[in-house]
């Protein structure tokens, strides 16, 4: 059974695998992606909506989010999270 590696990076050290961290491992790319998504969500958890405008939500989030990702994600199946932080601040945006 193929397993799905989740790691983090911290986009304040953006390109610095030090600061890099292993989330887990999962069954299935599903919850591996749920798992992804949980992480970016920790950022609007404490972001009240319609208060900020896109560009401050996404200049935030490339600040001080976090960057999970699935190391062995399936050829032509690649979860962004930053493509899905993009989504969720034009939600949150004013």
């Amino acid at each position: 059974m193929k397993r799905y590696s989740v790691y983090v990076d911290d986009n304040f050290h953006n390109g610095d695998e030090k600061e890099r961290y292993h989330l887990g491992d999962f069954d299935t790319r599903e919850t591996a992606v749920a798992a992804c998504k949980m992480k970016v969500e920790e950022y609007f958890d404490e972001i009240e909506k319609g208060k900020y405008s896109f560009e401050e939500l996404w200049e935030g989030y490339m600040m001080y989010g976090e960057d999970p990702f699935i190391s062995n994600d399936d050829e032509g199946e690649h979860f962004s999270a930053w493509e899905y932080a993009k989504r969720r601040c034009r939600e949150y945006a004013a």
